[in-house]
């Protein structure tokens, strides 16, 4: 028969092993809050409203150089990659330095290509011109450009091609207007200087 006194009372072998259960699942709990999940290496998510793209034939020795002019007069190449909202992401010099070391192994990069973005809305008139920096060949130059809207979604604005003939050709091609709502309009291909006036 049981005591009233001895009612209640359990083993403190077992409230150790209890005490000792709850402090592992409690750590466990505190690993699991603090662990990160592998970091992606390479992924780069930079923030842009509109993107310019700007190819020429791959592995082609000649250096095509793209210009922008942003509302407020700033003026975006490769001595100055950034103004404003406007950033040259990538500069491209034909063949020169287009060698990547992937795994221990030296790779061409055969793409030639300048990518320039603009990072928020800002009103006004932009003037986009390609200046045919250098050339090793000698030869015209076929080059294609993209202007893209990234957001709400992906949107193609103007696509075209130009001819650039001879090592020191300036072409304005593409002047547009962006309103405040971000919409780009009043896209036209007249005639500017950026290049000589830097």
């Amino acid at each position: 028969m049981q005591r009233p006194w001895q009612r209640g009372r359990t083993d403190p072998f077992t409230d150790l092993l209890f005490n000792a259960l709850l402090g592992f699942t409690f750590l466990f709990m505190v690993a699991i809050m603090f662990m990160n999940p592998e970091a992606k290496s390479g992924i780069i998510d930079p923030k842009a409203e509109y993107i310019l793209t700007v190819t020429w034939e791959d592995a082609s020795p000649d250096d095509i150089d793209t210009w922008v002019e942003d509302p407020e007069g700033r003026v975006v190449w490769f001595r100055n990659p950034e103004a404003g909202l406007l950033h040259l992401d990538r500069d491209d010099r034909g063949m020169l330095n287009d060698t990547l070391r992937i795994n221990g192994r030296e790779v061409e990069n055969p793409l030639n290509q300048e990518v320039l973005t603009i990072r928020g809305v800002q009103q006004g008139e932009y003037v986009v011109n390609l200046h045919y920096y250098a050339s090793e060949t000698g030869r015209a130059v076929s080059v294609k450009y993209r202007l893209v809207k990234i957001n709400p979604s992906l949107k193609v604005v103007y696509y075209a091609e130009e001819t650039l003939q001879k090592q020191g050709d300036e072409v304005t091609i593409l002047r547009f207007y962006i309103g405040p709502d971000g919409e780009i309009s009043e896209i036209n291909q007249l005639p500017k200087s950026l290049v000589f006036m830097s």
